[in-house]
């Protein structure tokens, strides 16, 4: 009788692996095929970095190359590589666990896996566990309340554009800067502009240990490049005197 595996997508948190759920761990830790995302061939996994204390020793580790900059075809083709890969684990029964990090569909490389697999195979059985985003982690570590009262909330993933990031520094409430890297320095320009740089605070590699924490943003010039791709600027927008 033919027995399809199931996929679990889980949110394995902001590098903490102490923040990884109870569920989350459970499943780790007693599935025998778990995928681990990468950025290039030669590059540590940090998703397996952070699940490692939760596996067995006899769990198979399959490491796959999510790149981050190629072209959409490149990038679609790597997509349904991957989902092929995943698909043929599934159809032989086996049920295969896919670390992401953060929460499993907040600008996730799951999200992209997700889709090309229920493209190829729509009746693929996927179950997803949510993780600690890590501008939760960042409000956490630095008592930096993200939601008060009735005030919004903006998420703006990093871009080269930034007339979003304009439009969410203009609202009355927190922005939540992702994935800051090296727009570090153009990222600093744009909150001086708006008068929000000393009510910032930055964060990148959350719960690891190389962690770096700033209150004093101008500390930040000119160091773009070492911050990284895991770093997260959390801004008080609010006028009103509320936060």
């Amino acid at each position: 009788m033919d027995k399809q595996g199931t996929l679990f997508g889980i949110g394995i948190g902001p590098g903490d692996p102490e923040l990884v759920t109870v569920k989350g761990a459970r499943l780790l830790g007693s599935c025998r095929h778990v995928v681990v995302p990468k950025a290039a061939e030669a590059s540590e996994s940090v998703a397996l970095r952070i699940i490692q204390p939760h596996l067995k020793p006899a769990t198979q580790i399959h490491e796959l190359v999510f790149p981050m900059v190629v072209t959409p075809a490149e990038l679609m083709a790597k997509w349904n590589e991957s989902a092929s890969y995943v698909a043929a684990l599934l159809n032989k029964g086996e049920d295969v666990c896919f670390p992401t990090l953060g929460d499993a569909f907040l600008y996730s490389t799951y999200i992209y896996l997700v889709q090309a697999l229920l493209a190829i195979a729509p009746d693929t059985r996927i179950e997803t566990v949510p993780g600690v985003t890590a501008f939760s982690a960042v409000a956490a570590r630095m008592c930096f309340p993200v939601g008060k009262g009735k005030h919004p909330v903006a998420i703006v993933p990093s871009a080269d554009d930034f007339a979003t990031l304009d439009a969410a520094l203009k609202t009355n409430g927190t922005v939540v800067i992702m994935k800051v890297g090296k727009r570090l320095d153009a990222i600093l320009d744009k909150l001086e502009e708006h008068n929000v740089l000393e009510k910032s605070v930055f964060a990148a590699h959350v719960g690891m240990a190389d962690e770096h924490l700033e209150t004093d943003l101008r500390r930040l010039r000119g160091t773009g490049d070492k911050t990284g791709y895991l770093s997260i600027i959390l801004v008080d927008t609010s006028r009103d005197g509320m936060k």
